[in-house]
């Protein structure tokens, strides 16, 4: 059963190529099987006392599933590993020892292909199988050779897979002692009316204070791949709105939120015991959408208590667009990339006055964001924007800071508001 130098190329090729997973090996087994005619192939894993069958391929019903297990002293795997038994076997009946084992009769097997699997570091993780149910005499030492280039190839397979749940590991062991340790620290940025110029909401931003340290995205990105992505949403939500009843009872929240979060059911509870007319739900250019119609489901009964959605980074993107023609949002937030040099840039202020015009047309209300001169600022008031948010007017700040802007700001309009008295 020779391989042709076409066939052992494809094999290189899988092995450069083929993406790690368990239907990686899946093909593997199916296609050495099939190209020696043998009955059944398997991997399995070696463990203390046992062995798992982690990926087996048969026609019809094996003898064997994915996930049996077996005792290492029973049948052919570590008898081949120690030498007891040779790693090719043409005819089972020319060897006692096989003749002894209960299997070899009871399956049957008359053919018998093992060659150890080794990982990177030396372990030996267990076994790469093939038998046949009768005697094969044309089995020969290249045979053999070729099995041993699929178990090195199986052999990287699992070794980036057991890289991945190692890497999963570590994140979900990160994210929970974040979790533990009450992090994000919650931090609230104003937005303006640009009519009155008074804070009429903030944005609820996530900060990360423990090691490492790095960007808000990062930590959720890794909580999602943890498979605790949501639960960190919650916990950062959960502290943004501890902050509600002490701000302003004319103000609202801003709070980020995936598709995934929206689709999960737990809003309703998270968000129940606050006035839902404080409440603004936004969603990123950035966030990925593949169900518009189960989301635009799932927000309905929010948005019908009084609920409102918001569309961030608007013209960063062609996401932000398709989210604003499918959710039809109450706000849409312009993207900084926009915001930024509009007073000297004629392309971003036919962009920000488009979108302006689009709002005014479904009745949605037009936030600047990232605005850090007074000529932006100017620009924007011009083109018609309804609020703004920005370095200019107000960072991210703790729940005691934003407490005494609220203060300075409420004692600058006063004064602004007292007639004054010239000396005649």
């Amino acid at each position: 059963m020779d391989m042709s130098a076409d066939q052992l190329a494809s094999v290189v090729t899988l092995k450069t190529a083929a993406p790690t997973g368990t239907g990686c090996i899946d093909k593997v087994l199916r296609a050495l099987r099939t190209h020696l005619g043998m009955d059944v192939a398997f991997v399995s894993q070696f463990r203390t006392t046992d062995r798992v069958f982690v990926n087996v391929d048969t026609d019809g019903d094996g003898p064997i599933k994915p996930g049996d297990c077996l005792s290492l002293d029973v049948g052919y795997c570590l008898r081949v590993v120690e030498g007891v038994l040779p790693e090719l076997i043409a005819d089972t009946a020319h060897y006692p020892v096989a003749m002894e084992l209960p299997e070899t009769q009871a399956l049957p097997i008359g053919s018998h292909l093992s060659v150890p699997i080794y990982l990177s570091d030396g372990r030996l993780y267990g076994t790469f199988c093939c038998f046949g149910y009768s005697a094969d005499d044309s089995l020969n030492q290249r045979d053999l050779l070729v099995m041993k280039v699929f178990a090195e190839l199986i052999a990287d397979r699992i070794e980036g897979d057991l890289t991945q749940v190692r890497d999963r590991v570590a994140k979900h062991r990160r994210i929970s002692a974040v979790l533990a340790s009450n992090q994000p620290a919650i931090v609230y940025q104003p937005i303006f009316d640009f009519h009155s110029m008074a804070i009429c909401g903030w944005e609820c931003l996530s900060r990360f204070n423990v090691e490492p340290l790095r960007s808000p995205d990062q930590w959720f990105n890794e909580a999602a791949d943890a498979g605790l992505g949501v639960e960190l949403e919650c916990h950062a939500i959960a502290a943004a709105l501890r902050g509600m009843d002490a701000l302003p009872s004319g103000t609202y929240l801003t709070i980020n939120c995936s598709p995934q979060l929206m689709l999960s059911g737990r809003l309703t509870e998270l968000l129940g015991p606050c006035p839902a007319s404080r409440l603004v739900l936004e969603i990123t250019e950035h966030a990925v959408v593949n169900d518009y119609t189960g989301l635009i489901k799932a927000l309905k009964p929010l948005r019908q208590n009084g609920v409102r959605v918001a569309i961030d980074d608007a013209g960063a993107g062609y996401a932000s667009m398709r989210h604003i023609l499918q959710l039809r949002p109450d706000m849409i937030k312009l993207d900084m990339s926009l915001t930024q040099n509009i007073d000297t840039d004629p392309q971003k202020r036919a962009m920000a006055s488009a979108l302006i015009a689009f709002a005014r047309e479904t009745g949605s209300t037009i936030v600047a964001e990232g605005v850090e001169t007074q000529s932006e600022l100017d620009a924007l008031r011009l083109l018609g924007a309804n609020k703004v948010q920005g370095y200019l007017l107000g960072r991210p700040l703790a729940l005691p800071d934003a407490l005494a802007l609220v203060e300075r700001v409420a004692v600058n309009s006063l004064e602004e508001a007292q007639p004054r008295v010239t000396s005649g």
